[in-house]
């Protein structure tokens, strides 16, 4: 039966994504008493141990001085990336925040084109129009009987701050997934946040409530879980036919938020919810056929 699941990549993906929105839920659930910045740095801890043994058990090569540099680089990004989502997860509805993230997308094309020179089209750029102004519409939404607050403001404010980081990070990576392997990216994507987290919450907070420890290395292991599932799905499926799924992240949020935080965010979330989302297919497909143009191939004929 594991193996009919492993050769099913919808399935895994799917399962990937619920995942990560139980992180989010279960940083909203347990920051406010053990520390985000705990939080963040035991995660990233106990999920770099595991990437190193994976690492070390797959015999990879050590990796060179200029591959370190930069990711280390990315790591600092990705760290800055972590701690303001969070931040925003704890001052908004797992909804908004979750909407919000969709957001990362419309943003990549832009900073593909500042850091690697690739061309906006016309129709990147209104989706992209389309996309914020969906999202303008989506912060609308607040829960019943709930009233704006400053920190409310400060939490859309990091989650945009976030979404921008996390486009970056995609793109950054995208510059080396040519020149290094999946594990190796995972080695580096967990072991960089932890070394730069650690002294730093050491330093300025002391040690954690390590009665914490427990839940602390269950999160570092679902953030590698979900990185494991999504390669998983990825390598058996085309990135066109998964991508979609991503915004499935929507209904387990929504799930998490209603049942465990009682949030229930106003019908403006959810329409300006369905407008990022359309917007971002557009952004995705458009890259898609843009490519067929370049390569004057009919689609089928381009590997995904």
């Amino acid at each position: 039966m594991l193996t009919r699941f492993l050769a099913a990549p919808l399935l895994i993906a799917v399962l990937a994504i619920f995942m990560g929105s139980g992180i989010d839920a279960l940083v909203k659930a347990v920051a406010p008493d053990a520390g985000l910045h705990h939080l963040l740095a035991w995660r990233f801890l106990f999920g770099a141990i595991i990437a190193l043994a994976v690492f070390r058990a797959r015999r990879k090569p050590i990796p060179s001085f200029e591959a370190t540099r930069f990711h280390t680089l990315r790591g600092a990004v990705q760290v800055a990336a972590a701690f303001l989502f969070f931040y925003a997860v704890l001052e908004l509805p797992l909804a908004l925040a979750t909407i919000i993230g969709f957001t990362a997308a419309l943003m990549v094309p832009f900073v593909a084109r500042t850091l690697l020179g690739e061309r906006v089209t016309p129709m990147g750029l209104g989706a992209a129009l389309v996309g914020f102004a969906g999202a303008v519409l989506a912060i609308q939404g607040l829960p019943e009987g709930d009233t704006e607050t400053g920190n409310r403001l400060y939490g859309i404010i990091a989650c945009f701050l976030a979404a921008f980081l996390y486009a970056l990070t995609l793109v950054l990576l995208r510059m080396r997934a040519t020149k290094e392997d999946a594990t190796t990216i995972a080695m580096f994507t967990n072991v960089i946040p932890a070394l730069i987290l650690l002294p730093i919450t050491f330093g300025l907070f002391g040690a954690p409530n390590w009665s914490d420890l427990p839940i602390f290395a269950l999160f570092g292991l679902m953030g590698f879980a979900v990185w494991y599932l999504m390669t998983l799905a990825y390598a058996r499926a085309p990135a066109q036919q998964l991508a979609p799924l991503e915004y499935t992240a929507l209904i387990w949020s929504g799930l998490f938020g209603a049942i465990f935080f009682r949030e229930f965010p106003g019908w403006q979330t959810w329409a300006g919810a369905a407008i990022i989302i359309v917007a971002c297919l557009i952004v995705a497909f458009e890259s898609h056929y843009a490519t067929r143009r370049e390569a004057k191939l009919p689609a089928s004929d381009i590997p995904e």
